[in-house]
């Protein structure tokens, strides 16, 4: 086991911690009168992250350089990643959940970018791999994610489209 298996052990205890943390968030917000929208698909992200974490950790080799400059851009966006949880507070989840009545966050990279939290997957599935050399691997993982993530925008924004109508907001408000 080398550096890149180090790592990899470490994103996948972060994200160990980001789903205890989602599913707390997700049993409050269910009890709180919310719904969950396309379950279906969640799976298929659960299998797409462990995939990637998996063939990272397999098949990079454990002598593997690791480039400074990758894993620095990869440490930024895991910044991204926690300014996207900080800003959603008990509002993130992994799933879409939506709690009616809820108020759109407005604050954080939500002022600027409509999706941020997929923009941060994309960057991650594809700048680790390149971190360690594993071009192939960001090629793939990053291709597998794109028809899964478009089919996740469209689940968020009915479900969202739903809270709009219902809050009276404009439709142009960003989604959060």
């Amino acid at each position: 086991m080398g550096w890149p298996q180090i790592i990899v052990l470490l994103v996948a205890a972060q994200r160990l911690g980001e789903l205890a943390l989602a599913q707390r968030n997700t049993r409050r917000l269910l009890a709180d009168g919310a719904r969950e929208e396309g379950a279906g698909h969640y799976p298929l992200f659960v299998l797409l992250h462990g995939g990637w974490l998996a063939a990272l950790f397999a098949l990079t080799p454990a002598d593997a350089p690791v480039n400074p400059w990758l894993l620095a851009l990869f440490v930024l966006l895991q910044l991204g990643r926690v300014w996207v949880i900080a800003s959603l507070g008990r509002y993130w989840t992994t799933r879409v959940v939506t709690l009616p009545g809820a108020p759109l966050v407005r604050r954080g990279p939500y002022r600027w970018v409509r999706h941020p939290n997929y923009l941060v997957v994309a960057g991650e599935l594809a700048v680790l791999p390149l971190a360690f050399g594993e071009v192939g691997l960001a090629v793939l993982f990053s291709l597998l994610n794109l028809p899964l993530t478009w089919h996740r925008i469209r689940v968020e924004e009915g479900a969202l489209a739903q809270r709009v109508q219902t809050s009276g907001l404009s439709p142009a408000a960003p989604p959060r």
